[in-house]
């Protein structure tokens, strides 16, 4: 894991990353899942559960789900949750959150809906997902795979991807297009401190965010 280039990627914002995704051509951006507290932001290795409805006549499984998966967490892991866009029970909670935080896992994306979102918030804990509900799991999931690749809206994630979640939403970047996405990201961050700059010493928006603007992605694969 090349953590030089995490640590740059924590230096960028979520959209900006997205827009580097764009420039290459990279499905990246899964859609509808957002930080279940204000302020909630994470970058980290991915390590990928994945869960199906629970089947009638089935015996729950005498570990918990998610415990796999924060075991085999390292730190500064995010656990990516596929739960196929369920949100009628939670994918993860509060007990969960404190394992985690214990075992050094820096957060949680859950293509679903998850509990305990005031604990999280108390504990400094990101969890981003579709939906805060009530309801347990317990009889109504089970988890089927963890470590193997999943699917959070269409968006394959792989464990050793990289998450990059904010604010703005959910990005995931291929390990192999990591250094490369890096790059191009913090070169259209510093182009669009430079149009603040100039907005603040008082260009007009149309000089600012013009054909320069509108050509800088394209401009970031050359």
């Amino acid at each position: 894991m090349d953590t030089e280039a995490i640590g740059r990627l924590r230096q960028l914002d979520a959209c900006t990353v997205s827009d580097a995704l764009d420039s290459l051509g990279i499905l990246g951006t899964p859609l509808g899942i957002r930080p279940m507290w204000e302020g909630a932001a994470v970058v980290g290795r991915a390590v990928t559960m994945k869960l199906a409805p629970f089947g009638e006549g089935e015996a729950e499984k005498p570990v918990h789900l998610g415990a796999a998966a924060i075991e085999a967490s390292g730190p500064g892991d995010v656990i990516v949750i596929d739960n196929g866009g369920r949100v009628g029970m939670g994918s993860w909670g509060g007990l969960l959150s404190t394992a985690a935080i214990e075992a050094g896992v820096a957060g949680v994306v859950s293509d679903g809906a998850l509990r305990d979102v005031d604990e999280a918030r108390v504990l400094g804990f990101p969890v981003f997902a579709r939906a805060p509900i009530t309801r347990t799991a317990r009889a109504r999931a089970t988890e089927v795979s963890q470590g193997e690749p999943v699917e959070i809206d269409g968006i394959t994630v792989r464990s050793g991807d990289i998450v990059v979640a904010d604010g703005s939403g959910v990005v995931v970047v291929p390990a192999e297009r990591l250094a490369e996405v890096v790059g191009i990201a913090e070169g259209l961050a510093r182009r669009e401190a430079g149009m603040v700059e100039g907005l603040r010493k008082g260009l007009k928006p149309s000089e600012v965010m013009g054909p320069e603007y509108q050509n800088a992605l394209k401009r970031a694969q050359q």
